[in-house]
């Protein structure tokens, strides 16, 4: 954000604001490409749709919390969130105060978060670039949806996403992620249903 042209105070008041390091990553791009703000705010706004499904999956763990502890879950969620909460609440269905639980995990994430970006902030310009660390953001996704693969429904749908993703990564807008968000959902619900129409048989 600073290299982008962002003062540093507004760089981290941004990072407090919008808690989406892709979402911030695709807005700066676009904007140093002078695109119209409409369409920078709506390239984010579709990126962000992840969180809406990741917001289905635990809404049935959180769904008896406080509002404005639901509020608070929902400004914290991230990726590897998500990840680390679904996969432990997926083996322990009864764990109490799943919340909390959650909150936790977030707060440490954030904290984390914030901690880096001031880092960056401060640090960030005299790093070479020829290291390419932004490459690392890719390794950590890659890194959570392989984690998040325990059946073979999750596989047909990471490999459902993948294929989508990658043969409509040139759409405009970044409508490629959406698009392998729901090639997935599906692929996983197809084979999950198939699978149990095949065992009462």
């Amino acid at each position: 954000m600073v290299a982008a042209g962002l003062p540093p105070w507004l760089a981290m008041v941004t990072n407090l604001v919008v808690f989406a390091g892709t979402s911030q990553l695709a807005a700066l791009q676009l904007a140093g490409t002078g695109s119209p703000l409409l369409v920078t705010l709506f390239a984010a706004a579709v990126i962000n749709l992840r969180f809406a499904l990741y917001s289905l999956s635990l809404a049935p763990h959180v769904r008896h919390a406080p509002f404005r502890l639901r509020l608070l879950l929902s400004y914290m969620l991230t990726d590897n969130g998500y990840a680390h909460a679904a996969a432990r609440f997926a083996t322990r269905a009864r764990e109490p105060r799943k919340p909390e639980y959650l909150l936790g995990a977030e707060t440490a994430i954030w904290s984390a978060w914030q901690a880096g970006t001031l880092g960056g902030v401060l640090a960030g310009a005299s790093v070479p670039a020829s290291w390419q660390l932004d490459f690392t953001v890719t390794l950590t996704f890659i890194a959570l949806a392989l984690a998040s693969i325990r059946d073979r429904s999750a596989l047909f749908a990471a490999a459902a996403a993948a294929f989508i993703a990658v043969t409509a990564h040139r759409l405009p807008f970044r409508l490629g992620l959406p698009l392998a968000a729901l090639a997935g959902i599906a692929a996983g619900l197809a084979h999950e249903t198939w699978t149990r129409s095949r065992s009462r048989r």
